[in-house]
């Protein structure tokens, strides 16, 4: 049964790669430039971004890409509004920090304005009460997508869907912004290693409350290898699996998602330690006399501005042209195995904090001594 499935996908496959568009109705093209409209108005930033993903899945349950999407994009502009928060402005040059911002933002905005449309023509269908994807082709989606999406419409398979909507993403910005050279020798080989290897700052943050106690938790996982497609795809399963792993916490998931608009500001999670107004006095060095997982909210918080104070919507070129979808090969990443996650990301993360601080305060020595150590990697 199992063998016979990926046979039939390899078959779907290989005709999508050698069919043909036909022309388009009146009607067609009044849905596609309706959606094309939406698909622009809802991606003007990253917290418009998000809380459409949001909105979307509360409609359409089934789609569970959708939650993922707004999480990760959750954690995007967490990522984003960084930038201009308590510490990173004090390690990374005024250039260092605009060129990983429109690093995000460009695979941000990409990402969405990729599968929004897809999303919404699935709505689309909905309300034909029939299959609307040989719309695909005229929304420059992949040919790759056409097979799941009508698999999805016959079976209602949701975790196929999933991982095929994960291959397709990662592999759609491959080359439109990890190998994209404009990217790789300002952000991928400087900024991504400062944050990445030397402060490991790559957690990805799911957060929920826990029903008895009230308390704010955090489960996720930690990106290693970004610019690897193949690791970018097992991370974004291995999170789909530990979103979905856990019935009671997805729920829980979900209700502080719709409880806790996004804004940017890491103080939608996690009030008692953040603030999105800044309480350093200036000229004073921020300083965390306790875990941040044993803060009291008592001392000092820790600046995590809104996304609209700091960013202002940032103005994208037209999407690169072109289907990265070549060769049925790449069927292979859904069969592999997805590492699985513990979920336990909470004291991993409070670390990270704790680190980044003491990098802030003594940023001189310890670049020195991390720029040592980047000549020792292979």
């Amino acid at each position: 049964m199992f063998s016979s499935k990926w046979r039939r996908l390899k078959k779907d496959l290989k005709a999508a790669l050698k069919a043909t568009s036909a022309p388009l109705t009146t009607q067609e093209e009044k849905l596609v430039k309706e959606i094309r409209r939406i698909t622009q108005k809802k991606n003007r930033n990253n917290v418009t971004r998000t809380m459409a993903y949001l909105h979307f899945f509360e409609k359409h349950p089934e789609i569970h890409w959708a939650l993922l999407a707004h999480l990760v994009s959750r954690n995007a502009g967490w990522n984003m509004t960084d930038l201009k928060g308590e510490y990173l402005p004090k390690l990374l040059t005024g250039k260092e920090g605009i060129d990983f911002f429109v690093f995000l933002e460009r695979g941000n905005w990409l990402i969405f304005q990729d599968a929004y449309p897809q999303l919404l023509l699935y709505d689309a269908s909905l309300k034909h009460g029939r299959p609307l994807y040989h719309l695909l082709d005229a929304l420059n989606v992949s040919k790759f997508m056409r097979p799941f999406w009508e698999r999805f419409w016959e079976s209602g398979n949701s975790e196929e869907l999933t991982k095929a909507l994960i291959v397709n993403e990662q592999h759609y910005i491959e080359n439109r912004v990890v190998r994209n050279h404009l990217y790789m020798a300002t952000v991928m080989d400087k900024v991504m290693f400062k944050l990445q290897d030397v402060l490991s700052m790559n957690h990805i943050l799911f957060p929920y409350v826990t029903p008895i106690q009230q308390k704010i938790k955090l489960v996720g996982g930690t990106v290693h290898h970004f610019s690897a497609v193949d690791e970018r795809i097992l991370l974004g399963r291995s999170l789909y699996e530990l979103l979905y792993g856990v019935r009671s916490r997805l729920d829980q998931i979900v209700q502080w998602s719709s409880a806790h608009k996004h804004t940017g500001s890491r103080k939608d999670y996690w009030p008692q330690l953040f603030n999105d107004v800044n309480e350093t006095p200036p000229g004073h060095v921020h300083e965390m006399t306790v875990s941040p997982c044993k803060r009291k909210q008592t001392g000092l918080k820790i600046y995590s501005p809104r996304l609209e104070i700091v960013w202002e919507d940032w103005v994208h070129a037209e999407a690169e042209t072109g289907d990265w979808f070549q060769s049925v090969h790449v069927l292979d990443m859904m069969k592999k195995n997805a590492k699985e996650f513990s979920g336990d990301i909470e004291s991993v993360y409070c670390r990270t904090l704790e680190e980044i601080e003491f990098a802030s305060q003594t940023k001189h020595t310890f670049f020195q001594n991390s720029e040592g150590r980047s000549e020792d990697r292979p």
